[in-house]
């Protein structure tokens, strides 16, 4: 069938059980409002989507997250390439859908393992099979004490439409901790494209009708996952955030989901994480602090694969991105 419209994508994930977000149209159609064009491709029982950014004129970058879909056999690779060719694609980054502990899977030769992962490849997977009392027993002593606190104290959780307040946290968050957020926008496309089918919530805590926290959750297929989260500065000791994860996980539970994925932790093995999490202030780290708490499995993806369709153009990418 080869390239195929939104529509026919959609029917084509509606036969498989279980997709990533990051493999629904709606996540195609958001990064292509942000500077990316989503092409989706069908072979038979298997598809991908692919994303493709413009380097400089007749140039692009083509990126495959957590796909494809199906098993993939030879010749929707062949597809792929004549795709990638005819879009003028320098190289194809694959960050498949599989964690490194599982059947090992056999790529096309020309695929090469890379460690340069745009998505996160170590995360925290809570399952959500269970009562809500199994859940509260694979927590931490602490979580669990820090949601009721939340919720003794008053802090309350709803479900908002407002993007603008989401933001506005986000900036502060952003500043606060040091990294950097998008802008507004893009918020605003997320909640509009996956909210329109029910599967995001933009969760805000309050105490005293004052927002403290918010949290962009989505849930597609059997899972759901936290990608964007926001805090103000006052009030923190209310743990607004601890609260807040709680009644995600129960949104996601309500939508039939199976886990709930935390996203992103530092890339390291488990004995380092726990021998270092209290020390450790750099990146991701505070945010293990955090989400350890909540019970789940630390997972780590498959090594990215990179196809290369022009190795000058390749060797000079690797040279300015590596630096």
């Amino acid at each position: 069938m080869a390239e195929v419209t939104r529509q026919e994508w959609d029917a084509f994930l509606q036969t498989h059980e279980d997709v990533h977000l990051l493999q629904s149209s709606a996540w195609g159609e958001l990064k292509s409002s942000f500077g990316w064009n989503a092409v989706r491709v069908i072979n038979g029982t298997s598809g991908v989507q692919i994303l493709f950014r413009k380097v400089f004129p007749g140039v692009c970058f083509a990126y495959v997250p957590k796909g494809p879909v199906g098993a993939g056999d030879i010749s929707l690779f062949a597809e792929i390439d004549s795709v990638c060719q005819k879009r003028g694609a320098f190289f194809i980054r694959l960050e498949p859908d599989l964690l490194e502990d599982g059947v090992p899977v056999a790529w096309p030769k020309q695929y090469i393992p890379v460690n340069r992962p745009i998505q996160p490849r170590r995360t925290i997977l809570v399952d959500l099979q269970g009562t809500e009392n199994d859940w509260l027993a694979h927590m931490k002593q602490k979580t669990r004490y820090n949601i009721r606190l939340a919720q003794k104290k008053g802090v309350t959780v709803a479900s908002s439409a407002d993007i603008s307040l989401f933001s506005k946290l986000m900036a502060v968050t952003g500043e606060r901790d040091e990294f950097g957020v998008h802008v507004k926008e893009y918020y605003q496309k997320a909640f509009d494209l996956f909210s329109s089918a029910d599967n995001c919530r933009l969760l805000v805590a309050e105490y005293e009708k004052e927002p403290l926290a918010a949290i962009m959750v989505f849930a597609y297929s059997k899972r759901a996952y936290y990608l964007y989260g926001a805090s103000g500065n006052d009030s923190r000791n209310l743990m607004p955030n601890y609260l807040l994860q709680w009644e995600a996980m129960r949104w996601a539970a309500s939508k039939n989901c199976q886990s709930y994925d935390l996203w992103g932790i530092p890339d390291e093995d488990e004995e380092t994480l726990e021998a270092q999490f209290t020390s450790r202030k750099e990146d991701l780290w505070p945010v293990y602090r955090f989400k350890r708490g909540f019970g789940g499995r630390v997972v780590r993806s498959t090594a990215p694969l990179d196809k290369v369709y022009n190795p000058l153009l390749y060797s000079i990418f690797n040279r300015y991105t590596s630096g």
